[in-house]
């Protein structure tokens, strides 16, 4: 059978969202360094996007997802994933798809001290080389799909990260104050197949993140609660800095949170590592 869909990167992510949209009967092509990574049923194909662009002449998908990641986090890094290899795929197409969504993340907006709400109207302002990198990819690929989709999204978590709990375990919040926004990556997915199938038309850009912003303060505090640690530095909302952003535009296409907030997601996660008796 011909794909329907390809996925540019499929990472952690990136499969997830393949094998949602497997479960819904779509053909999936992957796009990987190493095609043995790709998880079944979808189909694998290796390419080194920073290098070389892929063979795609005998698919003709439907829809696309670009969702790749850069090792290390820097401007070059950056600009050799996700604007020239990404430019390499999408070229590499025979035609348009009817529908393509690009992963991007919030670290395009800006951050600044006591933040108001911010949505998808707020102007980008990256504050270094990966950000700035991360927009030029999002206008490649609103030139070369100018109907396609940017999901910007917030800070992952789940799969099999623990960096913040561990960082709570060992005492190690440094920046209560700061205003952090997230999304448990099963959401995060479940957004990407909703604004890939959705019936009406989506916009051109959304923020993926949950429906509540929260000083770190208050997340590590609530982490350390249930991991018996000690307790963290508390937030004073008086020093809030950084981001926070609102899921509005994405909610009001249908689309809600499995984890709608940190409190639901951290203790799903938390009872599936330390399960309470």
């Amino acid at each position: 059978m011909t794909s329907d869909v390809l996925l540019v990167g499929a990472g952690g992510l990136g499969a997830d969202v393949g094998l949602h949209l497997a479960d819904l009967g779509h053909d999936v092509l992957a796009l990987r360094r190493n095609a043995d990574r790709v998880p079944a049923p979808l189909r694998g194909r290796s390419v080194d996007l920073t290098r070389e662009a892929p063979d795609l002449s005998d698919v003709r998908p439907r829809l696309v997802v670009v969702a790749l990641t850069a090792r290390p986090r820097t401007e070059e890094a950056y600009r050799a994933t996700y604007v020239d290899g990404m430019a390499r795929a999408l070229d590499a197409l025979p035609e348009p798809p009817e529908r393509a969504v690009l992963v991007s993340s919030t670290a395009v907006m800006p951050s600044r001290d006591q933040p108001p709400l911010d949505d998808e109207t707020t102007p980008a302002a990256p504050s270094d080389g990966p950000g700035r990198m991360l927009l030029a990819a999002e206008e490649a690929f609103h030139q070369r799909v100018p109907h396609g989709t940017v999901l910007r999204l917030s800070g992952l978590y789940g799969g099999d990260s623990t960096r913040l709990l561990d960082q709570v375990r060992e005492g190690r919040i440094d920046d209560a104050h700061r205003w952090t926004n997230r999304i448990h990556r099963d959401d995060a997915a479940a957004a990407v197949v909703h604004l890939l199938t959705m019936t009406t038309q989506p916009d051109r850009l959304y923020l993926g993140t949950d429906d509540e912003p929260a000083q770190l303060g208050d997340v590590a505090a609530f982490l350390a609660a249930r991991l018996r640690a000690p307790g963290p530095p508390p937030a004073d909302p008086a020093r809030g800095h950084g981001k926070r952003l609102s899921n509005a535009r994405l909610r009001s296409t249908g689309w809600a949170a499995t984890f709608p907030t940190y409190r639901e997601g951290y203790a799903h996660l938390t009872e599936q590592i330390h399960p309470r008796g």
